[in-house]
């Protein structure tokens, strides 16, 4: 195990250097004059000149990648163009929001995606697979933003059920003490269960938003990896020894299918890691998303370079946890293949 995790570690290193190397670069060769952008449009020359100096954007690429490579490894993502602040403070700040955002919005989509997957494979070729199949691809195929207009046309315009797209808490609502940044989870911790209620009732839509998308891969794949193994050799097995078809179900069944599910609900949070960019500015949510979204409109390229760079570690890690978690469900895996006989 320790083998196959040092293994995991070192591979997890070169890509997050990879990372760090290609989008160094990409910026570094995008249009534009990167010291014009930070002085601004009415600098002067000297004023422009003054900044390539103080960061030293005059200097041979590779010592500003020396020198760009030493400041990440120290946590430093640079120093925004827009608001003259850390980078990393500031993704620090808002990657909470997201992180509450994506984890609610996987576990609603898992909640739906894996029962219906279930039935969907145990009852294959029947209207309930039918409809499971259509629920799919409508959820493959809707439009995020159209989809989040939809919700607060009817849901919030019209019906009046569910806030407005304001941010995280009415604008008159203190936040909770910080904890772990999930306001949720802080308030609850507080005690301030009306503003754990509130923070629930500002998640509902955009989160509705997201996991009607996202249940649709996870259930797909839990249909197929359920066809796949209720069809084995042992699965009749079971059937033919009078073995009760909920237990073939559940045990055989799903355990049997546990790596492809995880893998699939593993992609779907890799997604939302970065915070999903349409869905935060749809519902002005103060995260990662919206943040790159300002990024981009202000030509803030440290602040892009920055998430980017900050995503990608992330979803390493994501990558690396669940590795540790095939090897742990699956010895194969650790084994390489191998196993006792």
């Amino acid at each position: 195990m320790w083998s196959y995790l040092g293994k995991r570690a070192l591979i997890s290193l070169g890509t997050v250097l990879g990372i760090i190397v290609l989008v160094f670069f990409i910026v570094r060769v995008l249009p534009g004059d990167a010291a014009a952008v930070r002085a601004g449009p009415y600098a002067s020359d000297e004023k422009i000149q003054l900044i390539r100096d103080q960061y030293g954007l005059d200097d041979p690429v590779f010592v500003q990648f020396g020198n760009y490579l030493g400041s990440v490894l120290t946590g430093d993502l640079g120093t925004s163009i827009r608001t003259d602040a850390s980078v990393t403070e500031e993704l620090m700040d808002r990657l909470p929001a997201s992180l509450e955002l994506a984890f609610y919005s996987v576990l609603v989509a898992t909640l739906i995606g894996v029962p219906f997957g279930i039935l969907a494979a145990a009852n294959k070729d029947t209207w309930i697979d039918k409809a499971a199949r259509v629920f799919a691809v409508i959820g493959s195929s809707m439009a995020l933003f159209w989809l989040g207009l939809l919700l607060i046309f009817f849901l919030f315009y019209r019906l009046g059920w569910f806030p407005g797209p304001i941010d995280r808490l009415a604008v008159t609502t203190d936040p909770p003490t910080t904890i772990t940044g999930f306001y949720t989870v802080d308030a609850a911790l507080t005690g301030q269960f009306d503003v754990m209620m509130e923070a629930f009732w500002y998640l509902a839509l955009p989160v509705m938003t997201l996991a009607f998308v996202l249940a649709a891969p996870i259930l797909k794949m839990v249909r197929a990896a359920m066809i796949d193994t209720l069809t084995a050799d042992h699965v009749r097995t079971a059937k033919a020894v009078g073995v009760p078809w909920r237990e073939i179900l559940l045990k055989d069944g799903f355990r049997n299918a546990l790596l492809p599910v995880a893998t699939a609900i593993g992609i779907v949070f890799g997604y939302m890691l970065g915070g999903n960019i349409i869905v935060e500015f749809l519902f002005a949510w103060p995260g990662v998303g919206r943040y790159a979204y300002t990024a981009i409109q202000n030509n803030d390229l440290e602040a892009l370079q920055g998430f980017v760079v900050m995503v990608g570690i992330l979803y390493v890690l994501l990558n690396v946890l669940i590795d540790i978690f095939y090897a742990w469900i699956d010895p194969r895996i650790r084994l390489g293949g191998k196993v006792a006989a």
